[in-house]
């Protein structure tokens, strides 16, 4: 039997005691000795052992009176230490070329900027059509999908203003595709978050589908936008579709190794 020579040796007591903190991580709650045990999937007097060195080392604590067990301080600090350690936009740029290839369409990403949803990264398919955008650019909020997402996300005082601006331009451009009361905005913003992304056809760009998925950081805070568009007669525009399905999963992925826990 030949061995992968990527597989390195390691301890597999280690990886096995990992389990324990793994299992008290996805827990609601401190858990009793046997109901983490059975979540380790190991006896209870096995994980007894482990757990007296992790008390020791201070990644686990045991309650005196309830005598369950629960993450110590020593858990927390290195939890810590990994999310100070984390930049969103640099492991999401790690994965477009992959999400990329998967769904064929350009892929953009957006941060909440000074003057709103800015794009600071970008990258088109060999075939894509030419969308005239620029990094830098700042993305509407009411006709472009990266905008309803942020919109939908970010505190109301941070996008008060530039929401009162675009209904009084779109006003007096006579458009009648944007929301034209804040009471038809809500319902917009609700329907995002209800659907977990934003989407728009034709709105921006002739022609153009575009959709925006939150990237959430452990507080829960919309920390950057995945962004897709494309062309209408070769773009999914469906909710779970080909292009929206890997959309979201890519930034759930993206949350959660964020430190997200919704």
């Amino acid at each position: 039997m030949t061995t992968d020579p990527k597989e390195r040796a390691g301890i597999q007591s280690v990886e096995v005691g990992f389990s324990l903190l793994e299992a008290l991580g996805h827990a609601a709650g401190p858990l009793m000795l046997r109901d983490l045990a059975r979540a380790a999937g190991m006896s209870a007097a096995k994980a007894h052992r482990y757990l007296v060195s992790f008390q020791r080392l201070q990644l686990v604590v045991q309650d005196a009176s309830s005598t369950r067990y629960d993450l110590g301080p020593a858990a927390l600090k290195l939890g810590l230490a990994a999310l100070e350690r984390l930049d969103a936009v640099k492991l999401a740029r790690e994965r477009i070329a992959g999400l990329m290839e998967e769904i064929g369409h350009t892929l953009a990403l957006a941060v909440w900027g000074n003057h709103g949803p800015t794009i600071v990264h970008w990258e088109e398919p060999p075939q894509a059509v030419t969308v005239n955008l620029r990094l830098g650019d700042v993305m509407p909020l009411l006709s472009s999908a990266t905008g309803l997402c942020f919109a939908a996300h970010v505190p109301r005082e941070a996008i008060a203003p530039m929401l009162k601006e675009e209904m009084a331009r779109a006003q007096r451009q006579g458009r009648t595709d944007l929301p034209a009361t804040l009471t038809e905005v809500r319902a917009r913003l609700e329907e995002v978050r209800q659907r977990g992304s934003a989407r728009v056809v034709d709105t921006l760009l002739p022609g153009i589908v575009g959709f925006c998925v939150p990237v959430f950081d452990s507080d829960g805070h919309m920390a950057l936008g995945m962004v897709c568009m494309g062309p209408a007669g070769t773009f999914d525009a469906e909710f779970g579709g080909a292009v929206e399905g890997p959309l979201r999963a890519a930034a759930a992925r993206l949350s959660s190794d964020l430190g997200w826990r919704g």
